[in-house]
């Protein structure tokens, strides 16, 4: 049975470009290589500003950017900021909701599932003592604990929604990071 052009569009992802893409990167691994990039630049207090635009991929810097993007981060009154924007911690649960939502909606596109819903809800559990400097044997800097409840819905059993969120999980970039750690290299430069 062949697809028509309107079956391969998906929960609005075009499935023949997915799977061209994957054959393209089985066919020729080193395109699957990708440096995304983030600047950022102190604007006062704890206000501070990150540009993102260019990314290399596919063997090369990748010019189909138009535009870029600025995302305001500060802090809220009681961590001593005026609330600029969302804080860092909140921008690493918005990262993860949006990983994950992603992996799973193309999960499901590739599976033929039609989704109607999904929806994320997260918390994540930190004490600043850590990050404060007041307690630091006793208090990591960081998110002890992160829960995430995803509400779905489509035109598959439950067992199948639950696959594709299973899925989606296992194949999101910053729930591995997170999940996993990742190797962090800081250079310091001063002028």
């Amino acid at each position: 049975m062949t697809e028509t052009a309107t079956d391969t569009v998906r929960n609005g992802v075009d499935t023949a470009t997915m799977f061209a893409t994957l054959d393209a990167i089985k066919a020729q691994p080193e395109i699957a290589r990708f440096r995304f990039r983030a600047s950022n630049t102190w604007m006062g207090g704890s206000h501070n500003r990150s540009s993102i635009k260019g990314f290399y991929a596919a063997c090369a810097e990748d010019s189909s950017r138009s535009s870029g993007w600025t995302l305001d981060a500060g802090e809220p009154a009681i961590l001593l900021g005026a609330d600029e924007g969302p804080n860092p911690a909140e921008y690493l649960l918005h990262a993860l909701a949006a990983c994950v939502t992603t992996s799973l909606v193309y999960s499901a596109a590739a599976r033929g599932v039609r989704l109607t819903s999904v929806t994320s809800e997260l918390e994540g559990d930190l004490d600043v003592q850590g990050a404060m400097g007041v307690d630091t044997e006793n208090f990591r800097n960081g998110f002890e604990r992160i829960r995430m409840t995803i509400t779905i819905s489509g035109d598959a059993p439950a067992e199948k929604l639950r696959q594709v969120v299973s899925r989606g999980r296992d194949r999101s970039v910053v729930f591995d990071s997170i999940s996993g750690g990742v190797p962090i290299e800081l250079d310091i430069v001063t002028a």
